[in-house]
């Protein structure tokens, strides 16, 4: 096992008011310095569907995010692993929410892009008093449901927070 810490800061700004979290990046996020990163990761496809727009670029994708009100990040700030599956991370430091939520406070819900994601961060923060919701996983390992079914479900949590 290899110790990573995270690689790049949260994607938010004062007016984020959705923050979508993932565990901890992928390999393939590493290697392009951004969230969401494996080529067959749904979550940029799904919501270049669901907002009827193209991204060129990571800056294309960030812009979107801020222009949206919506916050990318991980709950994991450091840990160790041998890959990139949610199932062998270890020792494992959690992000600082308290400070991000003192710092951000128009945050209103916090949408789980995974299990794991929304189980340690329960684990560490189940007081914090902020509406949360977990989705289905965009990563290829989940297989479960279609990409029209997941798009489905993050359209149906964006329409409470957001004007699409």
């Amino acid at each position: 096992m290899k110790p990573y810490f995270h690689p790049f800061p949260p994607i938010i700004d004062a007016s984020t008011r959705v923050l979508f979290l993932g565990s901890f990046p992928s390999i393939a996020s590493f290697e392009h310095s951004f969230y969401y990163a494996h080529g067959r990761n749904a979550f940029w496809p799904i919501m270049e569907e669901i907002f009827e727009v193209k991204f060129s670029n990571n800056n294309d994708k960030k812009n979107f995010c801020l222009a949206h009100g919506i916050g990318l990040w991980d709950v994991i700030a450091s840990c160790e692993r041998s890959n990139s599956s949610d199932t062998n991370l270890k020792n494992i430091v959690p992000n600082d929410f308290r400070a991000l939520f003192e710092t951000f406070p128009n945050i209103q819900a916090i949408a789980f892009t995974g299990k794991k994601a929304h189980d340690l961060f329960t684990k560490y923060f189940k007081d914090l008093p902020i509406e949360t919701v977990l989705l289905p996983s965009t990563s290829p390992a989940h297989a479960a449901m279609t990409r029209e079914e997941k798009k489905a479900i993050y359209k149906a949590f964006l329409t409470q927070f957001l004007t699409l």
